[in-house]
């Protein structure tokens, strides 16, 4: 899913899954002189230069569906310490944050990785992304996600920082934050981004939510401030059975989404949100 060219067979090196005839998903990397272990095994060596799209035997007689995984595999499967954002939400930062090929992009707090994937695939090869973070864990796996679920990107930057403390970059186009108190970023985020840059960020809960805006509301360098959240509501479809299915992905995160504003010329005063 990262940055090289795809043909349809496998080589080593690459991230797969493997999928059950119940739907079940394994996520395993193709290395040489290993062997993948689920109910039975097989060597790894032995499915290069197979199509994905395959079934494949396993030892214990069991067959598996074998494909690389896409972005909304993957991220529910990486390897991680800490909690990802979840596809559905990665998704819809991408668009309200409005991440484009070419793009400069700052990233503050970085977890395992996941939306870091999906930025560098946003970018493209002639974008840039900086990425920040404070603990060493975090950052570690992290470079392991991308290495192995990416591959090479000469193009991003991890600096081991506290981003509190300032950016180096100004003039970045995007600025993404995955903080517990994204408000205390305002002002390092004001001094990064561009005039009509945006900011976006996740927060867990209504409290955050609620300290987030009400500082992008006082602040003089943000305006056009949305926030939301995504629900995800999957369907059965099976012959004569078609309803929503049991369990639903609801609330995951709040989104916030804001735009840099000039400094140039005079500031009016904001309208009452609740005015007729």
């Amino acid at each position: 899913m990262g940055n090289q060219v795809l043909d349809a067979k496998l080589k080593e090196g690459d991230g797969v899954l493997f999928v059950d005839r119940r739907g079940r998903r394994y996520l395993k990397v193709l290395r040489r002189n290993t062997r993948i272990l689920i109910r039975g095994e097989v060597a790894a060596e032995s499915l290069w230069g197979i199509e994905e799209g395959s079934w494949v035997r396993f030892s214990g007689g069991e067959t598996f569906l074998v494909l690389r995984p896409t972005y909304a595999d993957l991220i529910p499967h990486l390897p991680r310490r800490a909690q990802v954002i979840y596809p559905k939400d990665a998704g819809m930062m991408l668009l309200w944050g409005d991440a484009f090929p070419g793009a400069t992009i700052i990233e503050g707090g970085i977890g395992a990785g996941a939306l870091t994937l999906a930025l560098l695939r946003a970018v493209g090869p002639h974008g840039r992304l900086i990425s920040y973070e404070i603990r060493e864990d975090f950052a570690a796996a992290t470079q392991k996600n991308v290495a192995t679920f990416f591959g090479p990107a000469p193009n991003w930057t991890l600096k081991l920082r506290d981003l509190f403390e300032g950016f180096d970059e100004t003039g970045a186009d995007r600025l993404f934050l995955d903080l517990a108190e994204p408000w205390r970023a305002l002002g390092p985020a004001g001094n990064a981004l561009r005039a009509g840059g945006v900011f976006a960020c996740l927060v867990p809960t209504a409290l955050q939510l609620k300290q987030t805006v009400d500082a992008l509301e006082t602040s003089a360098s943000f305006g056009e401030i949305e926030c939301f959240e995504t629900l995800m509501r999957p369907w059965q479809v099976k012959g004569l059975s078609v309803r929503p299915v049991h369990r639903m992905v609801a609330h995951s995160g709040f989104i916030i989404v804001a735009r840099r504003l000039a400094h140039s010329g005079p500031t009016p005063l904001r309208a009452d949100a609740d005015a007729p």
